[in-house]
């Protein structure tokens, strides 16, 4: 079985869990998720992950992320992007470009933004785009994003095309949305890449057929990204005894007498070895206790 992550360029016309079910049958194996949905019409990052790196998964999704999105002023449809249906159409003259630009770059910072119906978001158990596709709309609470910053690429109006950072759960659909709002003539998504997900580059991304050709020449290997990579901002540890040891593959707490340390501290969070190297948790430390204890067992 494969364990680490694969970081997947995802296509037009796929839904997340597509990906990972394609997957399962190029890798032949069960154990295997993904990190952060993107819409069907979507493409870019989509980070996948393997076996034991299935853990990962909420603490891959809550980095930053950037994508590069166009806009088109005018129109408001049901999903606030163009697959869905057109509600609204302006049939007034369009804001000018300083206007749009203004608008734009007002969202930059924290916002409270409303999730979209035709989203994955669950209320009572539920998919709120299940429940729109029954025909019901149902009251949802706004959540704090930040928009970290925004670059304008292009204005041909009505299309705006624009390159946006932002916090984990950012809409970029509702953002299009509310800036078309702000402007008093609509607006939806017309097309989305994500350019970068945590430390995942489109860049680097590789598609389905792709990985399906490494796969066929037994090369997959050295795509996938081992899970000790993600933490190498933490101080590798090996265990020094065989107690500690048992312990560790345990996932019991370790006390710092437990442990071979350096005199200037560890940090928050340490990556345990076994005695012969080979990774096998995170562990972050308890002040109050004077110990580290599991944050993730990847054994």
């Amino acid at each position: 079985m494969f364990n680490g992550i694969l970081n997947v360029y995802k296509e037009s016309g796929y839904t997340s869990n597509d990906v990972v079910a394609r997957l399962r049958g190029i890798l032949r194996q069960k154990k295997i998720g993904h990190a952060g949905t993107l819409d069907p019409a979507a493409v870019g990052v989509l980070p996948v992950l393997l076996g034991n790196a299935t853990r990962l998964s909420e603490y891959i999704m809550d980095h930053d992320k950037t994508y590069r999105a166009g806009l088109l002023l005018g129109v408001v449809t049901d999903t606030q992007d163009m697959t869905g249906t057109v509600i609204s159409r302006c049939e007034s003259d369009l804001p000018g470009e300083e206007a749009v630009a203004e608008a734009v770059m007002s969202f930059v910072g924290e916002y409270e933004q409303l999730p979209p119906m035709y989203s994955a978001r669950q209320i009572n158990g539920k998919r709120l785009y299940e429940l729109a596709r029954e025909g019901k709309v149902v009251e949802r609470k706004k959540s704090t994003v930040v928009i970290k910053n925004i670059v304008i690429e292009s204005m041909e109006l009505p299309v705006v095309k624009f390159s946006v950072d932002c916090s984990k759960g950012t809409y970029i659909r509702t953002l299009c949305h509310d800036i078309g709002q702000k402007l008093g003539c609509g607006g939806t998504l017309c097309e989305l890449t994500r350019t970068r997900a945590g430390g995942f580059l489109a860049d680097d991304a590789i598609t389905l057929d792709r990985i399906s050709e490494l796969a066929g020449d037994g090369r997959i290997g050295d795509w996938i990204i081992p899970v000790e990579e993600m933490f190498l901002d933490c101080l590798r540890v090996r265990v020094p005894s065989v107690p500690s040891e048992k312990k560790l593959m345990n996932g019991n707490p370790l006390a710092l007498s437990e442990l071979s340390l350096p005199p200037y501290g560890a940090g928050d969070m340490i990556r345990l070895c076994r005695s012969d190297g080979e990774f096998a948790a995170v562990y972050r430390y308890e002040p109050e206790k004077g110990r580290y204890v599991p944050y993730r067992m990847f054994i």
